[in-house]
Parts: structure tokens; C-alpha cells; sequence
């Protein structure tokens, strides 16, 4: 069997091994710190030495190529572990009954509450998961002297788990930063590329390798308008008005997010009351959590290729779907990228946010960003388009509905409500 004393570690990733129960193992800070390499090598170690069951999550998991399952394999060969595991396609399992298995946390609850056996749960890249996420995992990791391994890089320092694990860590939990300079194995070719950052941008050479956090991201775009919303206290409680009705404004995704806004116009307000977010579900089932919400709606705004028909829509468009549903539908018109960020911007002065419920739109805006040029390695015109984009989109589209509605062409029929589930 594997002999501990004859695996080597970073010191600090000594916690790993920590003899006395800590719910929640906690390690961050900059690339280049060994963190992933080492918690891969510990709950392999671990599991050798003893049947566990270990659940691998993050936030987004379309395949297993976005799991650690490859790092797993590559560390199972260097610990010279490949004769007691076995490796198959979606899982790995040991000789004395451990299991890793791995699980996507973004509107995937069924998948991740079956798995409230696991002994340990390490949540890796976790500066991404949501409060949402959060909340459905924790409770479901609930076995006797369970624990939740975190690892993650962190960016802002207003994201959940920065917020939740090292400003205000849970009782019970060791938090450890770790970087490049406490990893003895830190190669070459990446202390190059950490010095030349730090000749070019300190402030992005500080956040990525050692581990700081920034107050907006490089290339922001709302980043002076989600400041001036904070300093002008409109991120704050904004309670829904039962006398106003709510509109609700989409960006349509299927293996990316489909994001959705709730807003409501009083007085001279845009009142952001709400905001959420899934992939991979069909408009019917979208529709049916807007209801759960108990709002009047006025209408449902949809972006140009909601028109388009689809095969998964048995050949129907999504704005035919959602008519069908009772909803009054508008359809927002493509108009240049950057015409819609300008008219984002036009009304955010006037934009009332629900700190709570609008928590991951907000975080949406404050990550959403400008892509960098290959060539030049300068920010470009269009928006980088990543997990943070869908959200943003979307409130550009608010922009449009309210600076633009003369060129909107309105499209209803009348349904009875009760027909709304097709």
C-alpha cells in the first residue's frame, strides 16, 4: 500500500491531512499554488487508505471534460495507484469499495441530492457557484463527519464563495491560502509567465497569482455604473408592488443559461425584483417557475431568435411556445452590440436592484466584460461571452425595450390563462 511519508506536499497543504474533524477545507489564492494537484492527490491517498465516498462538483459540468476526472487519472499513474483503481468513462472507483463520482451543481438539485452518502464533496474552481448552488449542496453533504473541500481562485471580492468562506468562514473550518511561492515544484516556464504579467499589469499579475482580489474585472463594462448603484444605495431591498405589473425580459440559452429578469416600472423606477437563471430546460418548465413566483405579468420580452423554429419545439418557435402559454410576448430587435450596451447604460441611473433575489444578475453585470484580442492582447468591441454573459445580455435588452419601444412590434393573441401549459 501507498506509503504517506512518501508522498510529497507543499507545507501548507499539510491541512489535507489534519487529523481532527473540519467540516469545511478551504484553499485559495493565486495559479501556480498546487491546490487542485494536491487535493487530488489526498483523496486519492485517502481513499486508498480507506472506503469513502467522494462526490467532484462544480458549478458547470456539460461533460465530464469539464470535471477534475482527467487531473484524478493523471495523479492515480503518478502515485502509482493505477493498479487499485479502476477508471471508467464517468467514474472511479478502488479496490476496497471507494467511489468518485462527479456532478454539475447549476440547476442539476435531483443529481446532487442523491448524493447525500458522500463523505467528502470537493467543490473545485468554486469562485463560480452561486449562493443558489451553495444552498442546495451543503445541506445535502449530510453524513455523519462529512466534509466539503473548496478550492478556487478568487476574482471578486464581492463573489459567494469569497464571501462565504474566507470573509465569513463557517465554524468548524480550516481556510488556507496558498501560492506559487509556497509550491517548491513551481516549474520554470510558469515563473516566466508570472514575471512577465507582472511587468505588463500588476494589478491583474496580483489577482492571478497571488491570490488578491479586485474590485471590478479588467475590461468591466458596466463597471461605473454598478459602482455608482452601490454608492446611490439602488442595490438594496426592492419589495414587489402588487398594484404594478411585472415584465419579464429573456435571453434564450439551451446548453448556455437562459436568463431571466423581473421588472417592474414605478414612478420614474426601473425596479429590478428578481433574477434567475437554468440550461438545458424546456420553455414550459421555465414558465411554470415564473408562476411559482405569485406576480401579474404584462409581458414577456424575447430577444429576434425567439421567432425562429425549432426542432426541439416540434417545429414552433419559442414565441409561438410562449403566446401559446397565455403570455403576451414583444420581440426585442438585433440591433448592433454596442448600440444595446450604450442603452443599458442609459437607464442603469434609474435601475432599483433586489440585492437578495437579483444577487446573481448582479454578479452577471459585475463580471461581465470585454474579450481580449489575440493579436494585440488589447480589449476588443465585443463582450467576452462566458457564464457571466447570459445574464448581462439580458439586461441589455432591457436597455432596448425601454429606450427603443416605438420599434418594437407587438405580438399577442388572447388565451385563456388555464390553457397556459399547452
Amino acid at each position: 500500500m501507498l506509503n504517506l511519508a512518501e508522498v510529497e506536499f507543499p507545507q501548507k497543504l499539510q491541512c489535507l491531512f489534519h487529523p481532527d474533524y473540519s467540516r469545511y477545507r478551504i484553499l485559495y489564492g493565486g495559479r501556480g499554488g498546487a491546490k487542485s494537484w494536491g487535493v487530488a492527490r489526498a483523496l486519492l491517498i485517502k481513499g486508498a487508505q480507506k472506503t469513502l465516498r467522494i462526490l467532484c462538483a462544480r458549478e458547470y459540468m456539460i461533460s465530464m471534460k469539464d470535471s477534475v476526472h482527467k487531473l484524478l487519472c493523471d495523479q492515480i499513474l503518478a502515485l502509482g495507484l493505477d493498479g487499485f483503481y479502476e477508471i471508467t468513462q464517468n467514474s472511479i472507483r478502488g479496490k476496497n469499495g471507494t467511489e468518485f463520482s462527479f456532478v454539475g451543481l447549476k440547476n442539476n438539485v435531483a443529481n446532487v441530492k442523491s448524493h447525500e452518502g458522500a463523505d467528502v464533496c470537493w467543490v473545485e474552481e468554486s469562485q463560480t457557484v452561486s449562493r443558489m448552488s451553495w444552498d442546495v449542496l451543503i445541506p445535502t453533504i449530510r453524513k455523519e463527519k462529512s466534509e466539503i473541500w473548496i478550492t478556487f481562485n478568487p476574482e471578486l471580492e464581492t463573489d459567494e464563495t469569497y464571501v462565504r468562506f474566507v470573509l465569513n468562514p463557517p465554524q468548524n473550518s480550516i481556510v488556507q491560502k496558498i501560492n506559487w511561492s509556497d509550491n517548491p515544484w513551481f516549474p520554470q516556464t510558469l515563473k516566466e509567465e508570472k514575471d512577465q504579467l507582472r511587468a505588463r499589469d500588476i494589478e491583474a499579475y496580483n489577482t492571478v497569482w497571488e491570490g488578491l482580489c479586485r474590485k471590478t474585472v479588467d475590461g468591466a463594462i458596466f463597471q461605473k455604473e454598478i459602482n455608482m448603484a452601490e454608492l446611490e444605495e439602488r442595490i438594496t431591498r426592492v419589495p414587489y408592488d402588487a398594484t404594478k405589473p411585472v415584465h419579464m425580459i429573456f435571453d434564450l440559452g439551451w446548453s448556455d443559461m437562459t436568463a431571466v429578469w423581473f421588472l417592474q416600472f414605478v414612478g420614474m423606477e426601473n425596479r429590478l425584483i428578481r433574477y434567475f437563471e437554468v440550461n438545458q430546460t424546456k420553455m414550459t418548465d421555465i414558465l411554470a417557475k415564473c408562476q411559482t413566483f405569485g406576480y401579474v405579468f404584462d409581458t414577456l420580452w424575447l430577444p429576434h431568435d425567439a421567432e425562429n423554429k425549432t426542432l426541439a419545439g416540434n417545429g414552433r418557435s419559442i414565441e409561438e411556445i410562449v403566446r401559446n402559454a397565455g403570455f403576451k410576448t414583444r420581440i426585442i430587435p438585433k440591433v448592433p452590440i454596442v448600440d444595446s450596451i450604450n442603452a443599458a447604460r442609459t437607464i442603469f441611473s434609474n435601475c432599483y436592484f433586489d440585492r437578495e433575489n437579483c444577487h446573481q444578475g448582479l454578479q452577471c453585470l459585475r463580471h461581465y466584460r470585454y474579450e481580449v484580442d489575440p493579436d494585440t492582447k488589447q480589449f476588443s468591441k465585443n463582450p467576452l461571452h462566458d457564464i457571466w454573459s447570459h445574464g448581462a445580455d439580458a439586461f441589455r435588452y432591457i436597455g432596448l425595450m425601454i429606450q427603443e419601444p416605438k420599434k418594437i412590434v407587438k405580438k399577442q393573441i388572447q388565451l385563456p390563462v388555464s390553457n397556459w401549459m399547452g
